[in-house]
């Protein structure tokens, strides 16, 4: 090659060069996103999950402030609790838990309600139903008539098997897991659950809660009682008018 002759320019094939601008336009285009949304578009959010020390505060008052209540209602409760004439209960959980005391939630868990809007069944005894004042602006119960009973558990119910949720849809399920106590098939579960027969405790351990559809015209949203013109509490036969609802 002679002295000061040009160098050939390396030959780049023309879909390489689409490739590297398509690229570089996309970088840029992700710049640019980032500088509109503050970097990193996540933090704004992140900021916006902090709590401020008033709304702590705030939280902390109300819980303590349910706690409080709720050892009120049980002591206004003991002089005046009776037993009612049915020995069955539906109780659906209606309320959230932002204002909840940890002692609120812990009866809800051991009531098996877990979730909002969420039901069970509950043979009536003295401790339900102290159990029931202590968490009563976040349910609602009563009477479930036998239609309603049977409609539940053939519409809602699954069964648990090895802590996995499994439908009722085979006899077979029920004789697998309930078999030893007689019951065979889901007229059976219907019978002894609408009668609060002496397995009940057995049967609504493997049936587990109900997950019920939100009212369509919703709740008034009200932690009064059913009788003051709220949506808690005791509402007796006309549960069945809710679960109707709900179903």
């Amino acid at each position: 090659m002679a002295e000061g002759e040009p160098l050939a320019l390396t030959y780049i094939p023309e879909v390489i060069l689409k490739k590297r601008k398509h690229k570089e336009e996309s970088i840029a285009l992700t710049r640019k996103n980032q500088l509109e949304l503050g970097q990193h578009g996540g933090k704004k959010k992140k900021v916006d999950d902090i709590k401020r020390p008033e709304q702590l505060v705030r939280e902390f008052r109300d819980k303590e402030l349910d706690l409080i209540r709720m050892k009120q209602r049980t002591k206004r409760a003991k002089s005046g609790l009776s037993i009612p004439n049915s020995k069955l209960l539906f109780v659906i959980r209606i309320h959230g838990k932002n204002d909840m005391h940890p002692k609120t939630r812990n009866i809800l868990y051991k009531l098996r309600l877990t979730r909002i809007f969420h039901g069970v069944f509950l043979k009536v005894t003295p401790g339900v139903l102290e159990l029931l004042q202590k968490v009563e602006p976040y349910v609602t119960y009563g009477y479930p008539n036998v239609k309603n009973v049977s409609d539940l558990i053939y519409k809602k119910g699954y069964g648990k098997i090895d802590n996995k949720r499994v439908p009722l849809v085979d006899n077979n399920i029920i004789e697998q897991a309930l078999g030893k106590h007689g019951i065979v098939c889901l007229e059976d579960v219907v019978h002894e659950v609408a009668n609060a027969g002496p397995h009940f405790k057995e049967i609504v351990s493997f049936l587990g809660s109900f997950s019920l559809n939100r009212p369509k015209e919703g709740l008034l949203g009200k932690k009064a009682l059913y009788k003051d013109g709220g949506d808690t509490g005791n509402r007796e036969n006309q549960i069945n008018d809710l679960i109707n609802k709900m179903n």
